[in-house]
């Protein structure tokens, strides 16, 4: 039975989905902890975020090349907007990741000391969530929209 199971797993696994929502859950709830530190000055909320980040920054590179992968096996490299979109979203999320995590790595006490880097480090983290958002929205057409179109 297990061997059964390890096989037809195998056969169907994708891993692009698994990697992208991956991250695109971690991102809220780093924006969450990043939310509750802010009222609270609690340093554990604050020191979760990093934790969090750090997480995003391993599993975006996956989930991009994946989804290249899959873009170009799947769907031929088709050059529709709804690719160039989520190609030029996981850039920009990438960045914003390597953004904060840089900040907050050369400024551990970053949001505790305040000042502009805090707010561009803020920033960087709240660009993330609708960065993830739109990435999903874009992924969801493609694998649930509508099918009376090709590609979107």
């Amino acid at each position: 039975m297990p061997l059964k199971f390890l096989k037809e797993l195998k056969q169907g696994f994708m891993l692009h989905p698994v990697a992208a929502h991956f991250s695109n859950g971690v991102v809220p709830v780093a924006v969450l902890y990043l939310l509750l530190f802010m009222p609270t000055g609690d340093p554990f909320f604050e020191r979760t975020v990093i934790h969090l980040l750090v997480i995003v920054l391993l599993a975006v590179p996956v989930s991009f090349y994946s989804g290249i992968r899959d873009w170009k096996t799947k769907y031929k490299g088709a050059k529709a907007p709804v690719f160039q979109k989520k190609i030029r979203l996981s850039i920009l999320l990438s960045v914003l990741c390597v953004l904060a995590v840089s900040i907050r790595v050369a400024v551990p006490g970053v949001m505790l000391e305040g000042g502009p880097l805090a707010w561009v480090y803020a920033a960087a983290l709240f660009a993330m969530l609708p960065t993830v958002v739109l990435l999903g929205h874009h992924g969801g057409k493609l694998a649930a929209g509508q099918r009376t179109e090709r590609f979107r």
